[in-house]
């Protein structure tokens, strides 16, 4: 299976510390990567089908000063379509004059929504139909953007209609907040006042927050495995759908999205 990574934060920042131990990853998952994050309305995507331990696409991000409130990255491990960069995630629409930006990680067997020439998806792959079709779904739902409850409540329709296929683990974001599903896998961390210090799980490395952030800073991360040893990661619930915005998890009425995290910008 694929590996997914998103930060949602309350002030622009870096995340090559988290996304350092997040490629190390593609050793096993070498089928294509790509990370793509938020400056204001704008984003920016980088994709390759190449590994994030060869590709030079890789080595350019890694010297890249990403500062962003919203970022999603992941690396493949193919099941529907082929080796392309096509087929790489994070995809890209625009939806009420935004992007957004989609990446997923599970198989969905049999399905084949019809889509209408807005939302076409331009590889072969399970994910991208699936990004196509809730694209369509909520701009059917809404004639203008919507708030984030209510898109919450929104995606909280449609998904049950997606994962019934198989497994769903996605995220999801229009720069203003972040949406993350799960159906087997996915954790979550908040990094907030007083920071600590962290080290990564699969590389020896190791950063000291409180030498980077303010005490107002926030940074909620959230992936498929933990990528640190000393976090209090909490674990998602299959079928849990969970929003974050400003760097913590919105709690919704009726229990969208209600969680509550441990302890946010290097990160």
């Amino acid at each position: 299976m694929c590996q997914l990574l998103g930060m949602n934060c309350n002030t622009p920042t870096d995340i090559m510390f988290s996304f350092t131990g997040f490629a190390t990853r593609a050793e096993e998952h070498k089928d294509g990567f790509g990370v793509a994050f938020f400056e204001g309305r704008g984003v920016r995507c980088f994709v390759d089908a190449a590994s994030a331990r060869a590709s030079p696409v890789a080595s350019m991000i890694a010297s890249y000063p990403i500062r962003s409130e919203n970022v999603i990255a992941h690396i493949r491990k193919a099941t529907q379509g082929r080796v392309a960069l096509e087929n790489c995630h994070p995809f890209v629409r625009e939806l009420w004059g935004r992007y957004w930006v989609f990446a997923h990680n599970g198989d969905l067997k049999n399905f084949c929504p019809s889509l209408h020439a807005a939302f076409r998806p331009v590889g072969d792959t399970d994910s991208e139909r699936a990004f196509c079709w809730l694209m369509q779904e909520m701009n059917k739902a809404h004639a203008s953007v919507p708030s984030v409850a209510e898109l919450t409540v929104t995606l909280a329709e449609l998904v049950p209609r997606v994962a019934a296929h198989g497994s769903f683990n996605f995220m999801l974001s229009n720069g203003v907040a972040l949406w993350a599903h799960c159906s087997t896998r996915l954790h979550s961390v908040v990094r907030r006042h007083p920071f600590t210090t962290a080290h990564l799980q699969d590389e020896d490395l190791s950063v000291d927050f409180a030498q980077h952030t303010a005490p107002s800073d926030r940074v909620a991360i959230v992936v498929t495995e933990p990528l640190t040893t000393d976090e209090p990661w909490h674990a998602f619930a299959p079928g849990e759908l969970k929003v974050f915005e400003g760097g913590e998890p919105v709690g919704l009425r009726g229990g969208l999205g209600a969680s509550t995290d441990g302890s946010a910008p290097m990160l």
